[in-house]
């Protein structure tokens, strides 16, 4: 037992946190900073507490928007804390309790050594005589992101992504004054109703929006960014004042929202889906980012393909369009391989015999239509590998065709269902429930026939429809507690494929970025950015991509056909350098000029990639906007330095052919700037040192390039 009059120090070099205990054992966590800063001042009542709990019978003292200022939250009282240490990580438990119900919190905060990184989530367990009907339950409540006082919430702006199919990561910002205004009067309050809340629903987990955001000054540059790690579109983030200060609350499934209950009784535990919350304390977005990039790579399980990059090439975007056969394939398969692919994916349809891919998905035995003669697909997959590629399929585990067999073998049990009916989405598509242990073992003995009998070291793994608010298994079970469980039932299944196959490399895909969250990016090894045919609305996508996956699992697709321009096909063979290349389109019908710039981009990908797996981006002329004419990403290899930088700029359209880049972590270096590709671009770069800007001139729109940026003198010498 803990001296409830004192304050909890718990950190390390990047970071630090302090909870502070009032005379009734009551927890405030009073600052989560940089090591160095001062903390807030405790005052009685403020701010929020370390976790926010409603249940049906016990809410919020204060109604509105907003989840937080709940009648539990304030009554948890401190029983105990314990920092430890778990290899390169730092961890604090801190164990709440509620005597009138008997309700026990522990609050898990783990951060990185060296990272100014906070993960967090929280373990309930009804240690009381009743059930808990439990309707929201905080992962992290942080009630002090800015300092006390009006001119810090006057120059802060929240940031979100919206993210829709063919419209991904689209990042919009706004004064956080804007959902909550200063109060003023007789009655002045900085504990309103108003604060900016972001949902997401259904399936998948970020159709809508990315299940992330920030909060940044824009006088100072001080950034707070956050994820939600969760695979399903259960998840909410609210971001408001509170006592004259900025509080940012993150919730997986709740009531409010998804209508989600849980029924905790006695005795028994629920576990809270984990966050993340990333700061940089003057460097913007940009160092936020980074921070969080380099978080990810340390929170994912360790595969091969992070660092090796493979090259993919996927028969679907802008080339067969879910109709392979074996006469449209072969071709391919060559003009892949001479390109420098080293996986080849079959992409949707190579089951489907009855001309309908969408509703015959379910059973994944090959069709004897598409590829006859005696080898069936095993010639094209045997052609694959004389190639010297890897053969990749096309899979859409959790759904199944009304026409599939599987719709009348499997019990009734494994079907997603509300009100004892089976859920049908998408004209024609049951969703699987990955709990039942018949989805289980059939998926497992899909897998183990492809990877294990047919030699497949590659499975996309694609998700198409959204059957809605999720599932009810029982009586009584909210439809959003049942897709709590199956979404748990997934990582569970993944990681079992991992364990039978760890080389099998496995892509994330739901139309796109419907699914881009860090819970399977942390299983799977690539993701797939969108399903965006347009190259030109394809850039923004791909120079955004970097704030939702790692570079090395951010796939791009990249489509020359045969009517493109030259300036076409560098543009989109461009966009997919600094990320993962997914090789599409006609490459076997591309005239002479087309093919050598696909062949000169898969070289330089080649030369480059080994950088990637350690580089951490930044956008040298801000988020990209949708409708921007000019884009650039950059990536950076040293987090200790300057090391090498790799900066990609589009040049869509309008009639401005020269832009400034800001490099600001080059400040004063005299630098060498090389065109990687296209070699024959006409593009012309100016490094000012003294203002760690570079003047970039293409002539052409639209157009793009990579460069390569290297220090030949750094500041000072």
């Amino acid at each position: 037992m803990t001296d409830p009059h004192e304050t909890i120090r718990w950190g390390h070099d990047a970071l630090e946190l302090e909870i502070a205990l009032d005379e009734q054992g009551a927890a405030r966590l009073v600052h989560l900073g940089a090591p160095g800063e001062k903390g807030a001042a405790p005052r009685p009542g403020a701010p929020l507490p370390p976790v926010e709990v409603t249940t049906a019978g016990l809410g919020r003292y204060w109604s509105g928007r907003h989840l937080v200022n709940t009648v539990l939250g304030s009554r948890l009282r401190h029983r105990s804390h314990r920092a430890s240490r778990e290899g390169d990580w730092h961890v604090l438990d801190l164990e709440l309790h509620e005597p009138r119900t008997g309700l026990t919190a522990v609050a898990r905060y783990r951060s990185p050594d060296g990272l100014p990184v906070l993960r967090s989530e929280v373990l309930l367990r009804n240690d009381g005589p009743h059930t808990l009907h439990l309707e929201s339950v905080s992962s992290l409540v942080a009630g002090c992101l800015t300092e006390d006082g009006a001119a810090a919430l006057d120059a802060a702006d929240v940031l979100w992504a919206e993210n829709e199919w063919f419209a991904e990561c689209r990042w919009q910002r706004r004064p956080l004054r804007a959902s909550s205004p200063e109060r003023s009067g007789r009655f002045h309050t900085t504990s309103g109703r108003s604060t900016e809340v972001l949902a997401g629903r259904g399936v998948w987990s970020s159709c809508g929006h990315l299940p992330m955001g920030a909060l940044t000054d824009r006088t100072s540059g001080r950034t707070w960014l956050w994820q939600i790690e969760h695979n399903g579109g259960g998840w909410r983030w609210e971001c408001g004042v509170r006592d004259d200060t900025a509080y940012v609350a993150l919730y997986g499934p709740e009531d409010a929202d998804h209508g989600w209950r849980h029924p905790l009784e006695p005795g028994a535990e629920f576990r809270t889906v984990p966050v993340a919350l990333a700061l940089a304390a003057e460097d913007g977005p940009d160092g936020a980012f980074a921070a969080l990039t380099r978080y990810r790579r340390a929170t994912r399980r360790p595969h091969a393909d992070h660092e090796r990059l493979p090259v993919i090439f996927n028969d679907y975007m802008n080339c067969l369009m879910g109709d392979p056969t074996t006469a449209k394939l072969l071709p391919l398969v060559d003009a892949a391989a001479e390109a420098g692919a080293e996986y080849f994916v079959i992409d949707a349809g190579w089951y489907d015999d009855g001309g309908n891919w969408w509703s015959s998905v379910g059973a994944w035995e090959p069709s004897a239509s598409r590829f006859p003669g005696p080898k069936g697909i095993h010639e094209v997959l045997d052609r694959i590998r004389e190639r010297g590629m890897v053969p990749g399929l096309w899979l859409e585990p959790e759904a199944v065709g009304v026409s599939s067999p599987l719709a009348d073998s499997l019990p009734p049990e494994a079907f997603f269902r509300r009100d004892g009916r089976r859920v049908e989405e998408g004209g024609g598509r049951y969703h699987l429930d990955l709990r039942h242990p018949a989805v289980r073992a059939h998926l497992d003995a899909v897998v183990d026939r492809l990877v294990g009998d047919w030699g497949v070291g590659y499975l996309k793994l694609d998700h198409n429809t959204d059957p809605g608010s999720g599932t009810s298994s029982g009586p009584g079970e909210a439809p959003a507690a049942g897709l709590l469980g199956h979404n748990r039932a997934q990582l569970a299944w993944l990681d079992g494929i991992l364990d039978r196959h760890p080389d099998l490399v496995l892509e994330n895909c739901a139309s796109g970025g419907m699914r881009m969250d860090h819970a399977l990016l942390s299983r799977l090894q690539l993701q797939s950015t969108s399903d965006q045919q347009d190259l030109l609305r394809y850039a923004p996508i791909a120079a955004a991509a970097p704030t939702a996956v790692t570079p090395e699992q951010g796939a791009v697709w990249a489509y020359p056909l045969p009517e493109d321009t030259p300036d076409e096909v560098a543009l989109t063979m461009a966009g997919a350098l600094l990320g993962r290349i997914h090789l599409s389109g006609r490459l076997a019908e591309l005239p002479p000029h087309s093919r050598e710039l696909v062949h000169e981009a898969v070289a330089v990908h080649k030369a480059i990639r080994a950088d990637l797996p350690q580089a951490v981006p930044a956008w040298p002329l801000g988020l990209p906007g949708w409708e921007d004419p000019w884009l650039a990403l950059a990536l950076h290899t040293r987090s200790d330095g300057p090391g090498t930088t790799y900066l990609t700029a589009w040049r869509r359209w309008g009639d401005e052919p020269v832009r400034d880049l800001a490099l600001p972590h080059l400040l004063g270096a005299d630098v060498r700037t090389e065109v990687l590709y296209p070699a024959s671009s006409p593009a012309a770069a100016v490094w000012q040192p003294d203002t760690a800007r570079l003047t970039l001139t293409l002539p052409a729109a639209p157009s793009a390039v990579l460069l390569r940026l290297t220090i030949t003198s750094p500041e000072g010498s």
